[in-house]
């Protein structure tokens, strides 16, 4: 293991362990991409021989792709994980869709979170975003202080000096922790060759039917697609960079079906693997506006 990932396993093991130690209720955000899975082996890790002390939790927005949720199901009983799923059942009621619905992602991710949140009354939530994935997520601290109903103040934020983190916070406070704040998408990518990790077969390339619409390849996953009078379906070599809802996460066309040739087909790109993610992108400062009312 080179230094460079050492260190960086070394600090989000211990800011894991350190948080843990001052939580009442923790839990680790599940959203079954390629971070998750280097931050659940972490945990694995940071407390051996022990199993992970709090449960994970997946926010199941009814549109992930079928591999994702087939991957989790692995995962949850290999490892023997305790697996909360929230869904927002009332949008479920109402027919919210990424289709037709601008508040899709307001109400089916950022609203579940919260409503997962206050049910279980979780205090310390993981998760495991990195700093240099979205312009605002390069304003979260590793400890991000959130105050009632999860929102986020960008500008009331602790100092964090030579890694000395505060966990104090008032009882209707919470703290969203983020391990892997200082790492890269090429540290992920080195790590999971390194450490073996399993991880969603969709980050490989493969033929699979596709449609391109705005100059973007999405993958049809399944029958509710819409397809438009004058798109064609064609199968193509695609992989993707990021994961989330099917019909909002662009592919990328490429041959890399291994790690070293997606580690060198990244250098490539001049864009973050969030460009693919349409809810990044739907306004000025999309992202931040949805993180300080409370998504992750």
């Amino acid at each position: 293991m080179s230094f460079l990932l050492k260190n960086l396993e070394e600090e989000a093991i211990s800011i894991l362990r350190e948080s843990y130690s001052h939580s009442l209720n923790a839990v680790m955000m599940y959203s079954i991409g390629k971070d998750s899975s280097v931050l659940l082996h972490l945990a694995r890790k940071a407390f051996y021989p022990s199993n992970i002390p709090f449960p994970l939790l997946h926010i199941d927005t009814g549109w992930k792709f079928k591999e994702m949720i087939s991957f989790k199901e692995k995962i949850t009983k290999l490892l023997k994980i305790k697996m909360i799923t929230h869904t927002n059942k009332e949008g479920i009621k109402i027919g919210i869709n990424p289709f037709t619905h601008t508040t899709y992602t307001d109400i089916m991710k950022t609203d579940a979170l919260k409503q997962a949140l206050n049910l279980h009354k979780f205090d310390t939530i993981y998760g495991g975003a990195r700093r240099d994935e979205e312009a605002s997520r390069s304003k979260e601290r590793v400890v991000s202080l959130r105050e009632s109903n999860h929102t986020w103040d960008p500008k009331n934020q602790r100092p964090e000096v030579f890694g000395i983190y505060n966990f104090h916070k008032l009882k209707d406070q919470t703290l969203r922790v983020f391990p892997l704040s200082n790492w890269t998408e090429d540290d992920i990518w080195k790590y999971i060759q390194l450490e073996n990790i399993d991880i969603v077969k969709l980050y490989f390339s493969k033929i699979r039917p596709t449609i391109q619409r705005d100059n973007a390849w999405f993958m049809l996953d399944d029958e509710r697609f819409p397809i438009k009078k004058k798109e064609k379906i064609t199968y193509q070599p695609i992989r993707f960079r990021t994961l989330g809802c099917y019909p909002l996460t662009a592919a990328t066309l490429s041959d890399a079906k291994t790690i070293p040739q997606i580690i060198r087909e990244n250098k490539k790109f001049n864009h973050s693997e969030r460009a693919g993610r349409l809810i990044d992108n739907d306004k000025h400062d999309s992202m931040e506006a949805k993180k300080k009312v409370g998504y992750f």
